[in-house]
């Protein structure tokens, strides 16, 4: 027998209350002007990363170590990169919910938009450079492909971890939460692809670089904009989640931005030597990772620029020692409860 809804038309003039968490009622109410601009920029700013010079890219130029060596970076930015569409849709999906201002919802749209650029990019990359669209079922052909394979599989199972835990916290937070952390990874993006563009010698990956760091120089202003509005009124239980955030996202980011610390993240004992010698070989071929030293200094700036925006609001640091950072000392970081993203 169908089962009977009960109806409230017939005894009702007006109907209830819809019930919240809810994308229902819609509204477009509009008060922060920076995130209406951010999101107008976006909309002049598209690009298309089929549609690069790949033309130019003569992968028979590289030997397959060079080759596999490069693939492997585009395979490592994948698992956070490539990961970041979902990951903002579901952030999309919140801003809806809690009936954000519609500025901030088509921010959050087009952020969605462009990760599926930047995952596009990573996927044309590897397949072209692998002749094979996937990195773990693809057959290496030296040694160095054969390590580096098992990096990889390592690395997405490590993702795997997170994304279950990232949807089990996106709904226990409050958006100012969520965007400290999501400004976490845009800062220190800036500085990644700044430095990938100005070092690489390959115009397709050249232009990738530079579009894909201007992307997240949008990003950043995204979450500026809304920290600046929402950070004055934050509550003293959740800026101690922000600084338990922030030492979590280093530890999660330093696997693309550093290197993975190996008590965070699960990792057999010889990721990192095999790790750096394909950077090494990609670094031969002109394809442009900084050095140990050059990510370590990066990284220390981002932090410290992060730093300066979260001491406006009274948010206590959390010390991040492996980058000479004093703080408050944080422990208990677990891969099932963080939420920064890329």
């Amino acid at each position: 027998m169908a089962h009977s809804k009960e109806r409230f038309a017939d005894k009702m003039e007006l109907p209830p209350e819809t019930e919240q968490p809810n994308v229902y009622p819609l509204s477009w109410h509009s008060r922060t002007k920076k995130l209406q601009e951010v999101w107008e920029a976006s909309q002049r700013e598209i690009w298309d990363p089929e549609q690069l010079p790949w033309d130019t890219l003569d992968v028979d130029s590289y030997s397959w170590e060079e080759r596999e060596a490069i693939a492997y970076w585009w395979t490592l930015l994948s698992v956070f990169d490539a990961s970041a569409p979902p990951v903002f849709a579901e952030a999309l999906i919140k801003t809806y919910e809690v009936h954000e201002e519609d500025p901030v919802r088509k921010c959050f749209f087009s952020v969605t938009r462009d990760e599926q650029g930047h995952e596009i990019m990573c996927g044309l990359s590897i397949t072209k450079l692998l002749g094979h669209p996937d990195p773990l079922t693809y057959e290496p052909k030296t040694d160095l492909g054969r390590r580096l394979q098992k990096n990889a599989k390592w690395l997405y199972f490590n993702g795997g971890r997170y994304w279950t835990g990232y949807k089990q916290a996106v709904p226990k937070y409050d958006l100012a939460v969520l965007f400290s952390s999501f400004l976490m990874g845009e800062i220190a993006a800036a500085t990644i692809f700044k430095q990938m563009y100005e070092n690489s010698r390959e115009p397709v990956f050249k232009e990738a670089f530079k579009n894909i760091g201007r992307d997240e120089g949008r990003h950043m202003a995204i979450c500026m904009a809304v920290m600046e509005r929402d950070y004055p009124g934050l509550k003293d239980e959740n800026k101690s989640i922000v600084t338990k955030q922030i030492r979590a996202g280093y530890l999660f980011l330093s696997a693309v931005l550093f290197e993975p610390p190996m008590e965070f993240w699960d990792l057999p004992a010889d990721f990192i030597d095999n790790q750096r010698e394909a950077e090494e070989v990609a670094r031969g071929a002109g394809f442009g990772i900084p050095t140990y030293e050059a990510k370590k200094e990066n990284w220390r700036q981002a932090i410290l620029n992060l730093k300066g925006v979260l001491d406006r609001y009274d948010i206590p640091f959390p010390a991040i020692p492996e980058v000479g950072i004093s703080g408050q000392e944080i422990s208990d970081v677990d891969m099932e409860d963080i939420i920064p993203v890329f």
